[in-house]
């Protein structure tokens, strides 16, 4: 993938691009010739196209005093649905009306916005002949801001790719030979432990999960090492069930090939890995993937089975189709007991009650840190991945408690099943000082412009790269 930014003033061009809000409308209007009443205003998702001395000009509406990523929707918007009458060509952006951030998310969102699902580099963006002209931009700026453009189109794009594809295209070597390119690729450190592995190591949570499987287990560990050697140290999990058939406790059949989607808080972890790769951010980053899928089988792990995690605590499976937290207790274990962190974040797909409550406008969180809810809500404003907080009580650790081990993997009582599925997460932290569990269920994948069903959004990357970004500053 190629972004191409020039300051060049010189090359002639015969397409430009301008995003206008409502006001600087009234301004700008005057040098037109055209009359507009009645055609266009600059209102949000506007767009107007001129044929004006043999320059295609096209007008782009931003409503009323947008947001940063308001301006980036509203290029990603553009971006696709003219993506037939854009033109492989150098092409002039007028942006004497914004600020850096503001021009950052404009150029962010063209190239966000061309994504389609397979993703091919067929839109004219990323034709040879294409590039955009910013005036008034050093060398240098428009350097990183390529490099930064490119880092979360390369991240989210393969976050988005991963979630789409059909399950018999994404089975455990597909995912597998995928992180062994990128680790290739950006120098990552690769552990992976298969199903014997896994037992001798005593991931049994996880193995519990993977036990119904025809596929081989894929608990999978990538360490990015930033060049700084001072760096600090985030710890990523992302639950990744490749396929949810729910197990012995099966799914109903009406959606149930959205279940594909159930890996989307890995292909977040996966994205951000890019990305950050991309960028260089000098923040060290551990991730790990438990790569299963949840089948249906005589082998399969049943409820009332009494499974023993890797921290040594027991687990009574009440249902088997809570089992990303099965294999997220292995996850989070594991990377806490083996590596030192000073943030320990966890994504997943995981509940429907966190559907039912928020729906596709945001993800539920949880964290046991004041500093790091303050620092990751303050990224999911910007980027518009918002998350909502919800307690971390202990009053519910009773609703979990079993008679014939630690715990059980659900409550038994039809309340508060998202906030259930975290306290039993902290369960398997290690007293992590500072974590965060986001439960991104309703948000990962959901109704997107490019598919006529449900796809994935690419939630998570932004807002991760955003918090990393401000962390590896402050660190």
């Amino acid at each position: 993938m190629t972004i191409n930014l020039t300051n060049s003033p010189s090359i002639l061009t015969n397409q430009k691009f301008t995003f206008l809000t409502e006001e600087q409308w009234q301004t700008e209007k005057a040098n037109f010739s055209h009359n507009f009443d009645g055609l266009f205003s600059a209102k949000k998702d506007e767009t107007f196209i001129l044929l004006q001395d043999g320059i295609v000009h096209f007008l782009i509406g931003l409503g009323a005093d947008p947001k940063n990523f308001e301006i980036q929707e509203a290029a990603e918007k553009f971006s696709y649905d003219f993506r037939k009458k854009i033109k492989a060509e150098s092409t002039f952006i007028s942006i004497e009306n914004f600020n850096n951030p503001q021009i950052e998310s404009l150029v962010k969102g063209l190239y966000l916005g061309t994504y389609e699902y397979p993703f091919k580099e067929v839109h004219s963006f990323f034709n040879d002949n294409f590039s955009l002209q910013l005036t008034s931009f050093s060398n240098e700026d428009l350097k990183q801001l390529e490099i930064k453009t490119q880092a979360i189109c390369e991240g989210q794009f393969a976050c988005m790719e991963w979630l789409n594809k059909p399950q018999n295209f994404k089975r455990v070597p597909h995912i597998s030979g995928f992180l062994n390119e990128i680790s290739t690729k950006y120098n990552f450190k690769q552990t992976v432990f298969d199903r014997k592995k896994s037992e001798e190591v005593g991931l049994g949570a996880f193995l519990s999960v993977n036990q119904g499987s025809s596929q081989e287990a894929a608990f999978t560990i990538l360490e990015y090492h930033s060049e700084n050697q001072n760096a600090k140290t985030v710890g990523l999990v992302g639950k990744c069930v490749l396929f949810d058939t729910g197990g012995i406790s099966i799914k109903g059949s009406e959606n149930l090939h959205y279940m594909k989607s159930d890996m989307g808080g890995a292909t977040a972890v996966i994205g951000t890995l890019i990305a950050a790769a991309e960028m260089k951010l000098p923040v060290n980053i551990i991730a790990i993937l438990p790569i299963t899928d949840n089948a249906v089988s005589n082998t399969a792990y049943i409820p009332s089975d009494v499974v023993t995690a890797y921290n040594g605590k027991t687990i009574e499976v009440l249902n088997t189709d809570a089992e990303g937290r099965m294999t997220l207790a292995d996850g989070l274990s594991y990377l806490s007991k083996n590596y030192k962190t000073e943030v320990l974040i966890d994504l997943a797909t995981l509940t429907g009650s966190s559907v039912r409550t928020f729906g596709d406008t945001c993800g539920a969180y949880f964290s046991n840190s004041d500093e790091l809810k303050k620092a990751l809500e303050k990224s999911a404003d910007k980027t518009n991945q918002r998350l909502w907080n919800l307690p971390l009580w202990d009053i519910w650790e009773k609703d979990f408690k079993s008679d014939v081990a630690d715990f059980k993997n659900i409550s038994s009582k039809p309340v508060g099943g998202c906030i259930i599925a975290g306290k039993f997460l902290e369960q398997f932290t290690e007293e992590h000082p500072k974590w965060a569990h986001l439960d991104i269920a309703g948000v990962a994948f959901g109704s997107v412009r490019y598919m006529k069903g449900y796809g994935a959004t690419g939630y998570g990357v932004q807002l991760l790269m955003d918090y990393l970004e401000t962390f590896s500053e402050e660190n």
